[in-house]
Formats: structure tokens, sequence, C-alpha cells
């Protein structure tokens, strides 16, 4: 049986985060388009180690982030250095898709349903392994997206303070908006793209986790079509995050119903458009957490300050502080290239917690800055600990309402939420 190693290379967390490892959602879906013909090991490097005296028949490298990318190069390199050929994937992959083709033995551009990683593996083991294989766009047909192989991951690996973190699903794929800080439309198209109700139904059942993360870029993108998502959602009684859905009461409502637990809600200034909307979100029971990006151009360093003020007054849950990122094919990225607004392209620095370009209102420096400031700020008088604790305690309690909650990790839950 031919041996292939998946691996999922570790970058350089932000270094303000409370540090937690989710289940990595890419390696997942990658591994249920291999076939039983293949025996798969899965390495996430963020949380084991790679053992390069194995020598598999093939190395996938599965990349989502840019600064995976310089790792992504040093396993790469070892693994062809001991002749196990390498064929890259992934989110960032395809954002850097000239570059990694120069070190890797392949590269597959797009999603790999209907049968098209398998043509790849077939190429190799016939000894025609193309240099590369692009589907960019040329999208599989929604309906053969089938459930993840999540047995690749050791659940035990992926804890916080004892507690099981939450297993990641997708609804459906591609985003039909366009936001200039973001690659989704250059990655997944501007079409959205939903799954059939019972395909997502049936996924989420088989997952043995009664906590996920929905992983879509956006709930937000057809409002007939998410209620039905909750409908369907409804008798799972599962408790899942998201990124934003649509800011209606009755939308929101239903959202919660169906189990939702908190959003990652983007505030990107102080109307009252995001003071409403989040106020929407939390008097139906939903945490919420701000996604904040720092150092576009209206921002100067008192508009900052506005903003974390605007964020401790408007009583968000967390906050996730971002320095504004010119990632490859972003719309934004184009302008500052223009202007040669852009620092560098040390890949392994484009974390969003350092500044890589130059802002229109402040200095470099002056961002840096203001990117700590705000991280100390909003945490000056409930760290990140305590209020992740008093986020979960919700959870615990709706949990407990409805009678989902799991027996066998109550003293665990409870030490968490204490702490």
């Amino acid at each position: 049986m031919p041996k292939v190693t998946l691996v999922y290379p570790k970058w350089q967390k932000i270094p303000e985060q409370t540090e937690f490892h989710l289940p990595p959602h890419g390696p997942v879906c990658v591994a249920a388009s291999i076939s039983e013909h293949y025996d798969v090991t899965f390495v996430d490097e963020n949380v084991d180690a790679i053992d390069f005296s194995q020598r598999p028949d093939a190395v996938l490298l599965s990349m989502m982030l840019t600064c995976q990318q310089p790792r992504g190069r040093e396993i790469a390199e070892k693994f062809r250095a001991l002749g196990v050929p390498v064929i890259a994937g992934g989110i960032s992959t395809m954002l850097h898709a000239d570059e990694v083709q120069q070190y890797v033995d392949s590269v597959f551009l797009g999603e790999t349903e209907g049968g098209r990683l398998a043509g790849v593996l077939r190429d190799l083991e016939q000894g025609r392994l193309a240099k590369r294989y692009d589907f960019f766009h040329d999208f599989p047909p929604i309906e053969s997206i089938g459930p993840a192989r999540r047995s690749i991951l050791n659940d035990e690996k992926y804890v916080y303070r004892g507690v099981r973190m939450v297993d990641l699903v997708h609804a459906s794929r591609g985003c039909r908006f366009n936001c200039f800080p973001c690659s989704t439309a250059y990655l997944g198209g501007r079409k959205f793209r939903p799954r059939p109700y019972d395909k997502v139904v049936e996924e989420v059942s088989g997952i043995d986790n009664d906590r996920l993360f929905i992983v879509d870029n956006s709930l937000a993108q057809d409002r007939d079509w998410v209620m039905g998502l909750f409908d369907a959602l409804i008798p799972l009684k599962k408790k899942w995050i998201s990124h934003p859905i649509v800011d209606e009461d009755a939308v929101i409502a239903r959202a919660a119903e169906a189990g939702c637990w908190y959003v990652y809600q983007a505030v990107f200034d102080t109307s009252d458009v995001i003071r409403n909307r989040v106020k929407r979100l939390k008097d139906h029971g939903i945490g919420v957490e701000a996604a904040v990006l720092l150092g576009t151009d209206n921002q100067d360093a008192d508009y900052i300050k506005r903003l974390v003020d605007f964020l401790l007054e408007i009583d968000v849950d967390m906050c996730e502080f971002s320095i504004l990122t010119p990632f490859p094919h972003a719309p934004i990225t184009a302008t500052y290239e223009r202007e040669g607004r852009i620092l560098h392209r040390d890949w392994g620095r484009y974390t969003t917690a350092e500044v890589v370009f130059k802002p229109r209102q402040m200095s470099p420096e002056t961002l840096q800055e203001m990117y700590c400031y705000a991280w100390e700020t909003f945490y000056k008088e409930m760290p990140q600990s305590l209020r992740m604790a008093r986020l979960f305690t919700d959870l615990v309690k709706k949990e407990m309402a409805d009678g989902t909650y799991k027996a066998m990790s109550l003293g665990r839950d409870r030490k968490w939420a204490a702490n």
C-alpha cells in the first residue's frame, strides 16, 4: 500500500493572542479526496514533530497561510533531498503558486474533490507527475463535496485547558463580496456556492463533537439559504461559531435557536450600524468577538484610540486586532504596489501582527505601537483568559438548558471556566 504523508507546516503565532490550536480544516478536506488505496499519515506541525527519517511515497504539503511559506519550503527541501516527491496545495499555494512551484515537485491549484487529487496521485504512481495541476475556478459540483476525513486528526492534541476545541466545518464555498483586504474572491470566485442542506446535515451529524466552527466566509450572502440552513441545524442541537450572519432580528433569532454560540464580527468604524449590530447579537444571547483591522487609510493614532474606546463601550466579548496586511491577490495589494507602499515580502512576517506596508496617516512604527496599544487597552481590565471563560460559561449554561452538555467533561469545564 503506497504511503502518503500529509503535512501542515507550523507558523509564528500572534504573540498577543492566547495560544491554542484548532484542528485545521484544509487537510481534512484534502484527506477526504485520498482513496483507501493509500496509507495516510497526517502531521500538523503546530502540535506534532515531523519524522524526517520516514520516507513515504509522497508528501502532500497543505498550506493555508502566507506565513507558512518559509517553513513549507524547508520541509519540501528536506523531503526532496531524501528522494521523496512533494506536492503542494492549499490556499497559500494558490496565492504563491509560481514561487512554490520552484521548491516542490508539483503544485495543485484549486479544489481537490471530483477525482482531481486522485488523478494527481495516479500520475505520480505511473511516473508522469506534472509540474502544475491548475483547476483554478474550475470548481467541482458542490454536490460532490462530502464529509471531511477527520479520522486523521488526533483529537487529544486540540485541547485548551483540558477542554476539546471546536471542530471546523463548511456549509458553503465562494464569496460574492470582494472586500479590499481579502483574497477570497481570487481564490474561490465571486459566486456563492452553498452545499445542499442534506450534505451539511450528514457531515455535521457525523462529527463526534457538539461544538463546531462553521468556517464559511460569510453567512450573510443569501438570506433564504441561511434561514434554511439554520432550520436544518436546529434538530442537531450543536453549538457553533461563525463569521458574520445576516443582520436581521429574525435571522439572528433563528441562528440562536440553531445553536449559534458567538460570531466573529468585523468592526470597521464607530457607527451606530456597528453598535446596533452588536446589540442585536447580544440581545439574542450570541457572544461577539470583534475582528478589527488596523492601518486602513482613514485611520490615524487618535482614530485607533477612539475605536478601542468604542469597543469597550459596546461591550464586545472579545477582540482580535489585526494589522492590515497586503496579501498576494487581495484588491488592496495592487494599489499598495503601484504606490510603492509595501516594505518587504518576508512572508514569515506576514502574520497580521507586524506592519509590512507604509500607512497613509502615520508611520509604520506608530501603527505598530497602536497595535500594541489596542491589545493592551482592551484587555487591561479583563484579561483574555477571563473573557474567554465568560463566553465559555455562557455556552455551558446553554448546553445544560437543552440537555446536550456532556457530563464526562463537567469537572474539566468547570475548572476551565473558574480560571
